[in-house]
């Protein structure tokens, strides 16, 4: 292998990342990294990052590089390039994770509903009730399209099939429970 310290005209750098890909050539790592480390901590500084979080990048950055060797295709980017694009994406990470905000313990969201009182209670059975006797009481043939749609999630097309009825007929029988229903019940919510 060529020697880093030659300057970056004498290595090839494409070649090195292959190398650790097929090989996994430590020595070929080695290079990358004295070449590449100073490079992207200057790069990350640049782009307004502390020191510490420079030198974090620039590990993870290449601790990928050694990982996805394997995925470098020098058809499509130079080994810096590729390797500049790995060093951006783990800051641009970074920045997502240390800005994400912290969940508002006080926030309202995260407080349990209250629970029911009596009074909700009784009035929510008491108004069921209601409801199954206003059922009950529809014509059958509407009773029994309503069932099928809202107890048994039919659709109005399979309603029809299995009634042997026409699609119009079925929603006017849907139609004309649901008016008779809300007359029954009222305006209530």
């Amino acid at each position: 292998m060529i020697n880093a310290r030659q300057g970056p005209e004498a290595l090839d750098l494409n070649g090195l990342v292959l190398a650790v890909a097929e090989d996994r050539d430590r020595e070929a790592f080695r290079q990358l990294f004295e070449h590449f480390a100073p490079r992207l901590k200057s790069f990350l500084l640049r782009n307004g990052g502390a020191a510490l979080t420079a030198e974090e990048i620039v590990q993870e950055t290449m601790v990928k590089v050694w990982r996805k060797a394997g995925q470098f295709d020098p058809a499509k980017a130079s080994a810096a390039t590729w390797i500049f694009t790995i060093a951006r994406n783990q800051r641009i990470d970074m920045v997502r994770k240390t800005q994400r905000p912290e969940p508002d313990a006080d926030d309202p969201a995260y407080a349990p509903d209250p629970a029911p009182q009596a009074f909700d209670d009784v009035a929510r059975r008491q108004q069921a009730e209601r409801l199954r006797d206003v059922l009950e009481n529809l014509p059958k043939d509407q009773h029994e399209v309503l069932h099928l749609a809202f107890f048994e999630e039919k659709t109005h097309v399979e309603i029809a099939a299995q009634l042997d009825l026409p699609l119009g007929t079925v929603k006017s029988r849907i139609r004309l429970a649901m008016n008779r229903m809300r007359a029954e019940l009222g305006d209530e919510p």
